[in-house]
């Protein structure tokens, strides 16, 4: 087993702990493929940090093209330098990035954009959030989709910490911060050792909960014609199976995990 201690890069716990960008590029490909009956080429990661679903989405088929756009230029590098470098150089050509505010963003338009890992929140007001939906509408061909994730039940809005123990150190999930009155959230990665250390607050979130609704509502207000929320089923603990089903109604319960889709 990889032994990983306070000096590991701090990206690489990251997409250990957080990221399944490969069943992100699954899942994306699996609806968009459902709705228009052909696959899709053009995809615009949001938010992409270090770019790992767009290498995800260029391994599916030689057609595809990656747009990343981010406004971190040392997240970007890392991407690059990680990430993007790890392709074969054919794969690897075939992802563009883009250091932008994602609210700038509306060309190349592409057939799908996706703003995962809850990225989006970081808008806490809503015509700031607005401006941003629209802008990814701009950015979408006439058969297009804008996917979106997004995390709630009660548990969600609860100071609290969830440990998680992974191959080689533990995922800390901390949530520091709730007011209930606006829904402004914060809340930290923390990655323990078996050494003993700690890398404390490795990352740091300021963020608004944004429920289902009021993403839904949000993207019809945008222009969007139709939303679906595909709800993550669980296994027989009760824990999140990670697939993903379309649902009208769904039960809350401690936390829970879905995707937004919307057709412009």
């Amino acid at each position: 087993m990889k032994k990983y201690n306070k000096d590991t890069d701090k990206f690489i716990l990251y997409q250990l702990a957080v990221q399944s960008a490969d069943a992100e590029a699954d899942f994306i490909d699996r609806v968009y493929k459902k709705t228009y009956g052909r696959p899709a080429t053009l995809f615009r990661e949001d938010f992409c940090g270090t770019c790992l679903i767009s290498c995800e989405w260029v391994r599916l088929r030689r057609a595809n093209r990656a747009y990343g756009v981010d406004l971190h230029a040392p997240t970007l590098r890392w991407g690059r330098e990680h990430n993007i470098a790890a392709l074969p150089d054919e794969a690897a050509g075939r992802i563009r990035q883009i250091r932008e505010d994602v609210r700038k963003v509306t060309t190349p338009k592409v057939h799908i954009v996706g703003a995962f890992n809850f990225s989006y929140f970081i808008f806490k007001e809503r015509p700031v959030l607005l401006a941003y939906f629209k802008a990814v509408r701009r950015s979408l061909q006439r058969q297009g989709l804008f996917v979106l994730d997004a995390y709630g039940g009660w548990e969600s809005q609860q100071v609290m910490k969830e440990k998680t123990k992974l191959k080689g150190f533990t995922y800390v999930w901390e949530q520091s911060e709730y007011n209930p009155i606006n829904d402004h959230t914060q809340c930290h990665i923390t990655f323990r050792f078996p050494d003993g250390t700690t890398m404390k607050r490795a990352f740091t979130y300021d963020w608004r909960l944004w429920t289902l609704g009021g993403i839904r509502d949000a993207l019809a207000d945008a222009g969007f014609s139709r939303t679906e929320v595909f709800w993550e089923g669980e296994d027989k603990e009760g824990e999140g199976n990670g697939i993903y089903r379309q649902q009208k109604r769904a039960e809350n319960g401690p936390g829970w995990n879905a995707y937004v889709v919307a057709w412009p």
